[in-house]
């Protein structure tokens, strides 16, 4: 079993097979990396969906608490996501890519070793 990291590496050099990389039903492209903020993805068959990742940008947004409303800066990114309708349902892919901005919107980067 070869590492993700052992992997990517090998894709960056150029020194990876396509079979390596073939029985997947998911795909994530990264454009946020170029600086490009939205995209729209196409999905990579015979995937069944792939999620658009732009870059993180500071953004003015309004901050809502119990003293009212008021406009702060925040990191924004933006997700696009592509999925084939024959398959998944509207719904259930909005569920899906609302799940993914509350885990994003809550996560920790704390660390306790």
């Amino acid at each position: 079993c070869r590492s993700v990291n052992d992997i990517a590496n090998r894709a960056r050099e150029g020194r990876i097979n396509p079979d390596e990389l073939s029985g997947s039903t998911f795909s994530i492209t990264n454009f946020g990396v170029f600086g490009v903020t939205l995209g729209t993805p196409i999905i990579n068959q015979p995937n069944v969906g792939i999620l658009g990742v732009g870059a993180i940008k500071k953004k003015p947004v309004v901050i809502e608490d119990v003293d009212g409303d008021s406009i702060g800066i925040k990191n924004m990114m933006i997700l696009s996501l592509g999925f084939d309708h024959r398959l998944i349902d509207g719904a259930e892919g909005s569920k899906f890519i609302n799940s993914i901005k509350r885990n994003l919107e809550t996560m920790s980067l704390e660390f306790n070793f």
